[in-house]
């Protein structure tokens, strides 16, 4: 099912005090709307079969490698980049699939097209995470970071992340298969307000209330509050305003230490004396030894960057 919409303005694009979420999660949840078509769609198997059978609608819910089932379908091939592409319409869309206990007629059709010498998805990769073609690493994966995993993100790994605040689209595109797609004419694929590239600062305050208001039938739940705004941290921390340290400030006395920690990094990688003070500040009262741990790295982070500008006064 095409979930591909129109590109945002490229000035939303670009603006680093903005956050980038992933181009499925901007709209309701897929799970849902996917499951009741394909529902729809098992009422008239059973109606059209000559005997009873049993059925099962399996939306991201089954241990199925659905990729393989569909390349092996004609519907497309597995990339370099390891989604499934099609020829004329890309990768923007989703996969999903009907069990039934009947035996089908099956054949072998030709595929058409394929990444030929392209490595566009490699190259582009901020992490790295293809680590050969048709080879992928999810623990270095920003989807993954962002959404799947559930505790602190690799030090390492996060200012690659960029402002990128849940998913990545990255490998799509810059895929020249991509180039042609046809945006969907689903209502409920359409970007949400306020997920189009959100302002930052209007995230990191979010209590659990206005989270779940906000995110409510949106695949953005899955990261939980905790998750999302550990991520929305990361990308201040790469943004590196001083305008982000009061917003800073309270969610290093977040009741979630994983918040607190990635606060603590944020303020670390901005510097200043007002950062400074608040991390000392904080870890006065911290009893976290994880935040404790972050706060000593962020403060020794400040003092680094003090350094280096004082040299190159």
């Amino acid at each position: 099912m095409n979930y591909y919409t129109l590109d945002p303005p490229e000035a939303l694009a670009q603006d680093p005090g903005r956050g980038q979420i992933s181009r499925y999660a901007w709209g309701d949840d897929y799970h849902e709307l996917i499951r009741e078509r394909l529902l729809e769609l098992v009422t008239f198997i059973k109606q059209t079969a000559e005997s009873e059978l049993r059925t099962r609608v399996c939306v991201d819910t089954a241990p199925i490698i659905e990729r393989e089932y569909a390349q092996r379908a004609g519907i497309g091939w597995i990339g370099k980049n390891t989604n499934l592409i099609h020829w004329r319409s890309g990768s923007w869309y989703f996969l999903a699939e009907i069990l039934v206990d009947i035996a089908l007629e099956s054949g072998t059709p030709d595929l058409r097209g394929s990444c030929g010498t392209c490595t566009r998805c490699i190259e582009a990769c901020p992490t790295d995470a293809i680590i050969e073609p048709n080879v992928l690493d999810s623990r270095l994966c920003i989807s993954y970071l962002t959404i799947e995993l559930k505790e602190s993100i690799p030090k390492a790994l996060r200012p690659k992340i960029g402002n990128l605040i849940f998913g990545c689209d990255i490998c799509q595109e810059v895929c020249p298969w991509n180039s042609k797609a046809v945006p969907t004419t689903e209502p409920a694929f359409q970007p949400r307000d306020g997920n189009l590239a959100p302002k930052l600062l209007s995230l990191v305050g979010m209590t659990q209330q206005e989270f779940s208001r906000r995110f409510k039938r949106s695949p953005i739940k899955r990261a939980k509050r905790r998750g999302f705004l550990r991520n929305v941290l990361v990308a201040i921390g790469n943004w590196g305003t001083q305008r982000a340290v009061p917003a800073l400030k309270d969610a290093l006395a977040d009741d979630e230490s994983l918040v607190r920690s990635h606060a603590a990094w944020a303020l670390g990688r901005i510097g200043g004396e007002t950062a400074k003070r608040i991390l000392q500040t904080r870890l006065t009262v911290e009893t976290e030894q994880d935040v404790i741990t972050e706060i000593q790295d962020a403060l020794l982070e400040t003092e680094q960057l003090s350094g280096r500008e004082e040299k190159n006064a």
